[in-house]
């Protein structure tokens, strides 16, 4: 499959079609159009893989798309790196709630100092806004999390306030550059929305109005599906098809380090009943279900920007850019607020980890997501599992790793570029071009079969995360990432490939 799939939507299903499959999987949504009138057992158009999409316009000169989410806690440490990913983007989350403990009183303290400081570092601050549980919902909280005690959350008691509340979050933080506001966070899972889905829909539907009303240029964001709900969203939109073999094959490459880490929610699938079942699962069900509103909403238009969380291992990522293609509104931006290494007890070394960084990243940015954030940018050694089950950039002190410099390397080469799939002669990745000079991140597709790469005038060249030295001779690329750069366009260094 080609990993530089372009996201394209010519014959994405509609939104009644995936309204009634949700109801058909015995979910828990149930939106208005799944009439005995409307209902078509005829499985939706599937679009072929590859129908590319126009390039995404050049990032401003002074910007670029790999940024990352870290612990404000440790600032100080992560000051010194946070400074190179000047230009990119990251997001926090806040609650009603905490910001609100008490009806009238707001405390605006810990956020009014994360938006200054993110401006400081000319990093981009995107804001989470839920509700949790308190006065402002009423009900008894079923999931405590973290030091803070966070809550899941659920409909607002009284819906006027919510969107006062709404309202004071945007007014205040459009002087601090915010323009993008996502509504609740990962709903599919329990721990963070204890509503329904048709609920879900109705609180992001006054928290739009909310929005624009106190800022018309803000943009609404979902709250991002969590990575194993878009790995069931992939293979239920396959099965759905009639495309078993296919369906078999994504999911396998998709929850690789999954299996098995959730009991029989995630089970090894080697048949199309096996897959069946798992599908029927209560929780994949509720993914399922959660999903569809969320793409009601967009569908609606009141979500303007699709958010992606992805966790899983690189070969996963031209599944998921698959679906994209499908699912997703062509004028509407997709971003990755939260990209990371799920792996529970990983025995990888740095190198090979990093390598994976970089793959992921660049996969996601070639396949025309416009934004990715790395999660977590420091390795927090105090979390629940006691072990490194996502992977950071840095050492918990600020120290980079490998994995951080690699990542780096990417910010610098995409500062005010173009980005363009590269997917040629047994190579993949990613080009960027800035003026007449480009840069790409490339490897091969095949473990054992090196691609070599005739030098141009000016070509350099290396591992991302290296310092490039001139290319005296032939280029041999594995299936380790190398940086290759000179002038030129990207169809140029690559004139002459073997």
């Amino acid at each position: 499959m080609n990993t530089a799939t372009r996201l394209n939507t010519a014959t994405r299903p509609t939104t009644v079609a995936r309204r009634c499959v949700a109801a058909a999987l015995g979910v828990l949504l149930l939106l208005a159009g799944c009439t005995s009138g409307d209902e078509d057992t005829t499985p939706p158009p599937v679009p072929p893989t590859g129908a590319p999409l126009p390039s995404l316009p050049p990032y401003p000169e002074d910007t670029h798309p790999f940024g990352a989410h870290w612990d404000w806690n440790r600032y100080d440490e992560f000051l010194p790196y946070l400074r190179k990913l000047s230009g990119s983007a990251t997001y926090h989350e806040i609650s009603w709630c905490s910001i609100e403990p008490t009806a009238g009183q707001q405390d605006w303290t810990a956020l009014d100092q994360i938006a200054q400081r993110s401006r400081e570092l000319g990093i981009a601050l995107n804001i989470k806004i839920r509700t949790e549980m308190c006065w402002a919902t009423g009900g008894t909280p079923e999931y405590l999390r973290g030091t803070a005690n966070k809550t899941e959350s659920t409909m607002p008691l009284d819906m006027a306030a919510y969107q006062r509340f709404v309202g004071d979050v945007v007014r205040r933080y459009a002087p601090y550059g915010v323009r993008q506001y996502a509504i609740e966070n990962e709903v599919n899972a329990p721990q963070y929305w204890r509503g329904t889905p048709e609920e879900f829909v109705t609180l992001v539907t006054a928290a739009a109005e909310a929005v624009h009303a106190a800022d018309p240029t803000a943009v609404v964001v979902d709250s991002g599906i969590s990575s194993v709900a878009y790995g069931f969203g992939v293979v239920d939109r396959l099965v759905r098809a009639g495309r078993d073999d296919e369906a078999i094959t994504a999911y396998n490459a998709y929850f690789q380090r999954r299996i098995g880490t959730r009991g029989r929610k995630i089970p090894q699938v080697d048949t199309i009943e096996t897959l069946r079942t798992a599908l029927a699962d209560e929780t994949n069900s509720r993914n399922v279900a959660f999903l569809a509103a969320t793409e009601q909403l967009i569908d609606d238009g009141v979500v303007q920007l699709r958010q992606v969380h992805y966790y899983e291992h690189f070969d996963g990522v031209p599944a998921l850019l698959d679906y994209l293609s499908a699912e997703n509104p062509s004028d509407v931006p997709i971003e990755a607020w939260e990209v990371g290494q799920f792996w529970r007890d990983g025995d990888g070394d740095d190198t090979s980890r990093a390598e994976e960084v970089v793959k992921v990243s660049t996969m996601l940015l070639a396949g025309g997501v416009r934004q990715v954030m790395w999660l977590p940018l420091g390795y927090n050694p105090n979390n629940r599992a006691g072990s490194e089950v996502r992977y950071g950039l840095l050492e918990p002190d600020g120290t980079e790793r490998e994995a951080g410099r690699m990542f780096e390397s990417l910010a610098v080469a995409a500062r005010g570029a173009t980005v363009s799939p590269v997917d040629q002669d047994g190579l993949t990745g990613v080009a960027f071009q800035r003026g007449e000079e480009s840069t790409l991140v490339v490897w091969s597709t095949e473990v054992n079969d090196a691609v070599r790469v005739s030098p141009v005038p000016s070509l350099q060249t290396g591992a991302a995360g290296a310092d490039l030295a001139p290319a005296g001779a032939e280029v041999t690329v594995s299936d380790r990432p190398m940086l290759l750069r000179a002038a030129g366009s990207p169809g140029s260094i690559l004139a002459d490939v073997d």
